[in-house]
C-alpha cells in the first residue's frame, strides 16, 4: 500500500539488518529522480536516495517494464551509471518473461534481495487504479512470471505500491494487487506451495 516513497524507509531498515541488498523492481518508472517541486523525498526518488545511502547492491538491481515519457533524452542513464539493469517494456512485449527471470536469478545469486512492485508496471487496461498510468505496460501473466520467477531467491522483503482506490472504479486494480501480493508471499523463502 501507499506510494513508492514507502520503499525508502523499508530499505533503510532492511539494509540495517542485511547490508546492501539486490532489488527486483517492477515499474513504469525508474523512481531515481532527484527532486520534485523542491522535495528530495517523494514517490519518484526512492531509489536515488537508496543509492546515495548505500542501501542497494547496485550490481544486483534490475528494473523491469520501464517506459513512459521523459524530459531527458537518455532517461535511464543514471540507473545504468549505477550498474542497474534496466529492462524497458519494449523488451517484454509479446513474450514470456521466464527466460528473463532465469537471468535475474543468476544475477541475484544467494544474497539478500528485496522485491518492489509498482502496480503501474502493468498496463492500465488491467490496472487503471493508479496515479501515474503509462500505456503499453506488462500483462498480469507477465507479472506472475516475474514474481514466480523470484522463487528460490533469498527474498528478505517485498512490497506492492501505488494502488489508488479513488481511480479504481471497477475494483480490478485492487483485486490484481491483492493477488500479486499473495503470489509474493508464496515465493518467500521457506514457504511450501506444493
Amino acid at each position: 500500500g501507499g506510494d513508492h516513497t514507502i520503499t525508502y524507509p523499508i530499505l533503510q531498515a532492511v539494509a540495517a539488518k542485511h547490508g546492501p541488498v539486490g532489488l527486483v523492481h517492477v515499474d513504469a518508472h525508474t523512481d531515481t529522480g532527484d527532486t520534485a517541486l523542491g522535495e528530495r523525498i517523494y514517490h519518484g526518488t526512492p531509489f536515488r536516495r537508496c543509492v546515495e545511502e548505500g542501501l542497494l547492491d547496485c550490481g544486483r538491481v534490475v528494473q523491469i517494464g520501464i517506459r513512459g515519457s521523459s524530459y531527458d533524452p537518455d532517461p535511464y542513464k543514471y540507473c545504468r551509471d549505477q550498474g542497474f539493469r534496466v529492462v524497458p517494456v519494449e523488451e517484454c512485449w509479446r513474450k514470456s518473461l521466464v527466460p528473463l527471470m532465469g537471468e535475474v536469478r543468476k544475477q541475484m545469486g544467494d544474497k539478500p534481495v528485496y522485491v518492489s512492485f509498482d502496480i503501474d508496471g502493468l498496463d492500465p487496461a488491467y490496472a487503471p487504479g493508479t496515479g501515474t498510468p503509462e500505456i503499453a505496460g506488462l500483462t498480469p501473466a507477465q507479472a506472475l512470471e516475474i514474481i514466480r520467477g523470484c522463487k528460490g531467491l533469498n527474498i528478505v522483503g517485498c512490497d506492492l505500491v501505488e494502488v489508488a482506490p479513488m481511480y479504481d472504479v471497477s475494483g480490478n486494480t485492487a483485486l490484481l494487487g491483492a493477488n500479486l501480493l499473495f503470489e509474493m508471499l508464496c515465493v518467500l523463502p521457506g514457504v511450501k506451495t506444493t
